[in-house]
């Protein structure tokens, strides 16, 4: 009888353990070989988000002839450059999109659409300009997928995941002790123990991420346990909205190292910035328009976070373009002016780098070939690698936009093969802000050689 039930015991087991991960799994490898970058997909969990995420059909284009939207209706503040025919049809879709039930009485006043009483309209509106943003200036995150209003709301009034303000724990008389801000396995962060609300420090204010040290010791970080516990909270939450995990973005061989890192860890550093400018330009200042009932336990709107366009999937709707049935979405780039050519001397050399980004171009790379043969040649030679920033925003973000550029050099430079025990890093240094608030000349790295 005890063997009986020994075996059955250990059968429910085996049972119990194969049901957490039963195969056969996928896994895809998209980085180099040696750096762990692998991902393990289960393709039952796939084939459960994507009923999910499929974009809607979209509607028959419009004719391009016709009045203007803003010359025949009153009080017509965005997309009114459409026709009519346009205008219309891009309404129907909103409705579709974000109100399929309450149809267009969600927003308007049926006895008079001019009327902005409600406050869906004033919101809808900002929205649209919000998304305009979205298309015509972060395309280093959403390229030319871009995003409609289906992207979040998927036929909800509210986008299923957005965020509010967490309430301060309740302690009474402090005899249970301060959680500091974590323990109780919140779904945002994968069910862990880590703190719970990784989105006011990364996605609200803009803490810095980073935590890693550059050597074995602790001699330059200065980094405490909690700020990493922070960060890995905001990766959890990020690896849990994409389905993913770490190795989608990072190298396992060195993760605070850019080098070898795979392009979606840029995109996902654009990504960030990102929602913290829809949060702090487009939400915020809404605060005041959305009612009591809308607003979290603390007054505050919600927010947006990673799982809000892409709910499970690597892309929102598996990277389906929706925004192209949709110009109007669009908005207008503005014009970006083409690097200048890098500075290339025996004993100097200037890069440029692209608005936000500390990814160093193929044609800016070529700017190293000369002081790399300098350092060859002339073993005693050490190279100090200065990053500038302009004057315009905040200077936390600057000063590590411009660090990390001056990192991206200094790694290309060790994979050169030269000894880091010669390479020097300058603290960022600032530039004066042009009239437009930001040129090359600001986004700029300088090596040099003494």
């Amino acid at each position: 009888m005890n063997r009986a039930f020994r075996f059955l015991m250990a059968a429910a087991a085996g049972l119990l353990l194969a049901a957490c991960e039963r195969p056969p799994v996928d896994s895809v490898q998209h980085g180099y070989r040696g750096t762990g970058m692998l991902q393990v997909y289960n393709p039952r969990t796939v084939d459960a988000q994507i009923p999910g995420n499929q974009p809607p059909a979209a509607l028959p284009a419009a004719p391009t002839e016709g009045p203007k939207a803003r010359d025949i209706y009153q009080n017509v503040q965005v997309l009114g450059d459409l026709n009519v025919a346009q205008f219309t049809r891009h309404m129907a879709a909103i409705t579709s999109w974000v109100a399929p039930e309450q149809g267009c009485a969600y927003c308007h006043n049926l006895q008079n659409l001019a009327d902005d009483s409600k406050y869906t309209k004033v919101v809808a509106r900002k929205m649209l300009l919000m998304t305009q943003q979205i298309n015509s200036q972060w395309q280093p995150h959403v390229a030319q997928t871009g995003v409609t209003c289906y992207t979040c709301h998927r036929g909800n009034n509210i986008p299923q995941q957005v965020w509010f303000t967490t309430p301060p724990q309740q302690n009474g008389s402090n005899f249970i002790g301060d959680q500091a801000g974590q323990n109780q396995a919140a779904s945002v962060v994968g069910l862990a123990s880590l703190p719970y609300d990784p989105f006011t420090p990364y996605l609200l204010n803009d803490l810095p991420i980073r935590v890693g040290g550059d050597t074995a010791l602790p001699t330059g970080n200065r980094a405490s346990t909690k700020q990493a516990e922070f960060t890995y909270s905001l990766m959890a939450h990020m690896s849990t909205s994409l389905g993913v995990n770490c190795t989608y973005c990072h190298n396992t061989r060195n993760f605070a190292s850019w080098e070898g890192s795979s392009t979606q860890r840029v995109t996902a550093w654009h990504g960030i910035r990102m929602a913290r400018e829809l949060n702090v330009k487009h939400m915020l200042p809404l605060t005041d328009t959305f009612p009591a009932h809308r607003k979290g336990p603390l007054g505050d709107v919600a927010k947006v976070n990673c799982s809000t366009c892409h709910q499970g999937a690597y892309k929102p709707l598996y990277g389906a373009q929706m925004a192209k049935d949709f110009p109007e979405l669009l908005g207008t780039a503005p014009a970006v002016a083409a690097l200048p050519a890098p500075l290339a001397e025996a004993m100097r050399a200037v890069m440029y780098f692209d608005v936000g980004s500390p990814v160093l171009q193929g044609t800016q790379q070529k700017g190293l070939a000369q002081v790399i043969v300098s350092l060859t040649e002339k073993p005693a030679l050490k190279v100090t690698i200065s990053g500038y920033h302009s004057a315009s925003g905040t200077v936390a973000q600057n000063q590590e936009l411009a660090k990390q550029r001056a990192f991206t050099v200094r790694d290309s430079l060790l994979a050169a093969g030269v000894a880091e025990s010669r390479v020097v890093l300058a603290k960022p240094q600032q530039t004066q802000a042009n009239t437009a608030g930001e040129d090359h000349d600001s986004r700029r790295v300088e090596v040099t050689l003494k």
